[in-house]
């Protein structure tokens, strides 16, 4: 029988859906917030909370009465991760970009319907960022997002949107479609996105494609840093840097990265 017409396990599901909504919440959530957000059922997002606690999953803080991805499934990402080969395979790639353009350079990996931090050199001399290993972003504000988003199929885009909307990070984040589409076709044409503070004020990232032989985006790499740090006239020449490696990695590295599920196999998935 094929895998996607196979019936999913609920519990399992659901499980699935709690982890992945504490993912992006790291100061936590109440099991009242799970409950609405997740939308399961109390008594059944307790059991299952309780299951992933016990094996190490979750953590409740006893103060706030918030539940955290507990260290156990930090161990677990970090070994898929290192299983991949992605990171060491575009090491060189990457610390050379920011060698380059003295900005904190990432790769983040296609995923279903987001894109997930794999790796990140952080310059030395620029500003913190809030970006780590296995965070997954938003696709619609951010430069890594947008470079995938412009060479994807536009059904496979509305699909994206459909599921995960156009959420506000800020008064600069687009939150319509229009903007947006008008803002991929100029990716096209360029071949890089910019993230103009739309995803964490007062911080500025560019973002490139890594794509298949079929033209088929299956990752980005971006350089970040302050505003100040990437002003609008250095954007030419930081865009050549980046664009060039990106075109190295898509011919060099793309057998390690794994490929994202199939774009007709989305509307199946629930999680």
């Amino acid at each position: 029988m094929s895998a996607i017409k196979t019936r999913t396990a609920p519990a399992l599901f659901n499980a699935l859906r709690i982890l992945d909504l504490l993912s992006m919440y790291p100061s936590g959530l109440t099991l009242a917030d799970l409950v609405s957000q997740a939308e399961v059922a109390k008594s059944s997002a307790h059991y299952l909370l309780v299951t992933l606690e016990r094996c190490g999953y979750v953590h409740r803080n006893a103060r706030s009465g918030r539940y955290q991805l507990g260290i156990k499934l930090y161990s677990v990402a970090n070994q898929a991760l290192g299983s991949l080969g992605v990171r060491q395979r575009c090491a060189s790639y990457l610390a050379g970009l920011r060698l380059r353009t003295k900005l904190t350079a990432h790769l983040a990996i296609f995923d279903r319907t987001e894109i997930v931090l794999v790796a990140k050199f952080e310059s030395a001399r620029g500003a913190q960022l809030a970006s780590w290993i296995g965070k997954r972003m938003d696709m619609h504000c951010t430069g890594l997002g947008k470079a995938v988003l412009a060479y994807l199929p536009s059904e496979e885009v509305e699909l994206i949107l459909g599921k995960h909307g156009l959420a506000r990070r800020n008064e600069n984040t687009i939150c319509t479609r229009k903007r947006l589409y008008e803002e991929l076709n100029q990716v096209l044409k360029t071949g890089y996105a910019i993230d103009n503070e739309e995803d964490e004020l007062g911080i500025r990232c560019m973002g490139a494609p890594i794509l298949g032989l079929d033209g088929r985006p299956m990752a980005a790499i971006s350089i970040s840093g302050a505003v100040h740090e990437l002003p609008a006239e250095e954007i030419p020449r930081l865009s050549s840097e980046l664009l060039l490696t990106a075109k190295m990695m898509s011919r060099d590295v793309i057998d390690a990265i794994p490929k994202s599920i199939a774009p007709e196999a989305l509307k199946s998935i629930a999680c």
